[in-house]
């Protein structure tokens, strides 16, 4: 049976569940103001060329050294962003009952979050970062603002929101989603925290999930990395953890678990998610690339062919739609080849449309693929 029927069929029976599910999710915020570079502009507002591809882009920036260069940004949408926040409006798309808990403004909620806020019973612990997103044909740019998160600490947190509801709101989740790691200083110390003063006074419950995403840590030292890499398999004795990564991020943790580099086929992307799980010793790693995904689970490996765009209306988000698709699949009793058709269309759905998807639409998407 192939992958879009066998999903088709287990949404049939598992899709009601969602609306069951609980979910807190963390720990960041931004405002992302999606931009394209200028390449020509012939008149005012939506009047000109953009930059195609990073190629083109860095190739303009490279002429310029020892010059100077002067490259418009023309903003098309300004809205809420950041991999908690796109990634829980997502899984809220999907029916989940999701509580959030993040940086949406410090004295004020920013107003890109005001529905959101509602919308997830939201707890803002600072200001949101401000990211703007060069988008391109073949990738994106994100250049980043975010002192704001350097006062996120487990102290601050229970500051803001209290010893007893943090501790609720862990205890009633099906699904703790904590990402960005890289964008925030002291998110190791946040987890180590959660280790040692929050899960052992919680009720034991092997069946949640926990969700981490690292959110390209190349800025990040070697050493950084592999301390956090070291810390999400201690949370294996709290439930089950999923660590999503992009192609560059895999490939950048399997070198620094020290595998030797392959060639990107169908097979060994999922020799890649199964020996980077196995020495992270986690219940599942997937791995999405921009056509493809797999995943290593206690099952095996799983592999899809996702349905990619040429000309997309936005990509910034679609890893975390993608790893909202997963989690969701895998929270309502998903296989694991079922749960990687469920992300890659939650993906597919959202870069053609710009919108986060209901199961429903995800059902009728699939059957169209």
């Amino acid at each position: 049976m192939d992958s879009k029927t066998l999903t088709l069929q287990e949404l049939k029976v598992n899709a009601h569940s969602a609306s069951s599910k609980k979910a807190l999710i963390g720990i960041d915020g931004f405002v992302d103001k999606i931009v394209h570079p200028v390449d020509q502009r012939s008149g005012p507002g939506d009047q000109f060329t953009a930059i195609a591809t990073i190629a083109e882009f860095g190739a303009r920036i490279s002429s310029a050294a020892g010059k100077s260069a002067n490259i418009e940004l023309a903003q098309i949408l300004e809205k809420l962003g950041g991999n908690g926040p796109i990634m829980a409006s997502a899984q809220c798309a999907h029916g989940v009952q999701v509580r959030y808990l993040g940086a949406l403004g410090k004295s004020t909620i920013h107003p890109v979050f005001t529905e959101f806020a509602q919308q997830t019973n939201a707890v803002s612990i600072a200001d949101p970062g401000i990211t703007h997103a060069a988008e391109f044909s073949d990738g994106k740019i994100m250049l980043g603002s975010m002192s704001s998160l350097e006062e996120i600490d487990y102290q601050h947190i229970v500051n803001i929101m209290g010893a007893d509801e943090l501790s609720n709101s862990f205890a009633e989740a099906d699904l703790i989603a904590m990402v960005n790691w890289t964008m925030i200083p002291y998110l190791s110390d946040v987890f180590n925290d959660f280790l040692e003063r929050l899960l052992p006074t919680m009720p034991e419950n092997k069946e949640r999930i926990f969700f981490f995403d690292l959110a390209d840590p190349e800025k990040r030292s070697k050493e950084d990395l592999l301390e956090v890499l070291n810390i999400f398999g201690k949370f294996e004795a709290f439930g089950k953890v999923i660590l999503g990564l992009n192609l560059r991020e895999a490939e950048q943790v399997d070198a620094l678990l020290g595998f030797e580099p392959i060639e990107n086929t169908p097979d060994n992307l999922q020799v890649l998610a199964a020996r980077i799980r196995e020495a992270l010793k986690l219940d599942t790693l997937v791995v999405h690339p921009t056509h493809d995904a797999a995943c290593a689970t206690p099952e095996g490996t799983a592999y899809v062919k996702g349905p990619f765009c040429e000309k997309p209306k936005i990509t910034t988000g679609a890893g975390d739609h993608f790893n909202s698709g997963f989690v969701t699949g895998r929270l309502i009793g998903l296989s694991p080849v079922a749960a990687l058709t469920l992300a890659a269309a939650t993906s597919g759905f959202y870069v053609r449309t710009a919108v986060s998807p209901s199961l429903d639409e995800l059902a009728e998407f699939i059957a169209n693929w």
